[in-house]
C-alpha cells in the first residue's frame, strides 16, 4: 500500500488551502492510500541562514525530511502570495533541500491550491513546479489551481465544480501510478 505525506502552506486558522489538503486526504484514502496529514505549525524553524546550517540545523528539519524520505506520495497546498509562494513554503524547501540524503528524491509529488482569485493559486504553482524540479523532484502534470475560494466549496466542504474533482481523480491516478508504492 502507497503511503502519502499531505501539508499546507499556510498554517492559519480556517485555511482553504487547508480545506484542500483534508479534501486530498479524504480522496488519497479512498484510493487505498495510507495518508499522513501534518501542519507545517508542529516543524517551526527559523528563516534559512546559511550561517545557521552548520551548528544550529533546526531538529524539525531533520525530521521533516526523514517524513518526505519515507512516504511513497507528497502533496502540497499551496496558497498564493502576490503572485508568488508564502514564505512558510520556501522557507521549509530551503532547510530541506540542505538534508541529506536528499528529501526530494524518493517521493512522488503533487501540487494543489485555493485562492480568492479567479486563476487558484496557478503562479504559486508554477513557481512550486519549478523550484522542485531544480532539486531533482518528480511533480506530477496535473494542477489543481482552485479559485475563486469564494464560490470553490459547498456547503457540505465540497467542490462546487465538477471539473475540480475530475482533476483530483486524474492527480490521485497520477500519483499512485508513479509513485513506488503503486496501487
Amino acid at each position: 500500500m502507497p503511503t502519502a505525506l499531505t501539508l499546507c502552506g499556510s498554517i492559519r486558522q480556517g485555511s482553504v488551502n487547508k480545506k484542500l489538503q483534508n479534501i486530498m486526504d479524504a480522496r488519497l484514502a479512498e484510493a487505498g492510500v495510507d495518508v499522513n496529514s501534518i501542519s507545517l505549525a508542529d516543524f517551526e524553524m527559523p528563516i534559512f541562514n546559511e550561517d545557521l546550517e552548520a551548528d544550529h540545523t533546526p531538529e524539525t528539519a531533520r525530521q521533516l525530511a526523514e517524513l518526505f524520505r519515507t512516504h511513497d506520495i507528497v502533496f502540497i497546498a499551496t496558497p498564493e502570495y502576490n503572485g508568488g509562494l508564502p514564505p512558510l513554503v520556501v522557507n521549509t524547501i530551503a532547510w530541506l533541500s540542505r538534508q541529506k540524503p536528499s528529501p526530494f528524491r524518493h517521493a512522488i509529488f503533487g501540487i494543489g491550491g485555493v485562492s480568492s482569485g479567479k486563476y487558484g493559486t496557478i503562479w504559486a504553482q508554477s513557481h512550486l513546479r519549478d523550484t522542485l524540479s531544480k532539486i531533482g523532484t518528480l511533480v506530477v502534470p496535473t494542477l489543481l489551481g482552485i479559485g475563486p475560494d469564494s464560490t470553490a466549496f459547498a456547503e457540505d466542504g465540497s467542490f462546487t465544480e465538477k471539473s475540480v474533482n475530475g482533476k483530483i481523480d486524474q492527480m490521485i491516478k497520477e500519483l499512485t501510478h508513479f509513485s513506488r508504492g503503486g496501487i
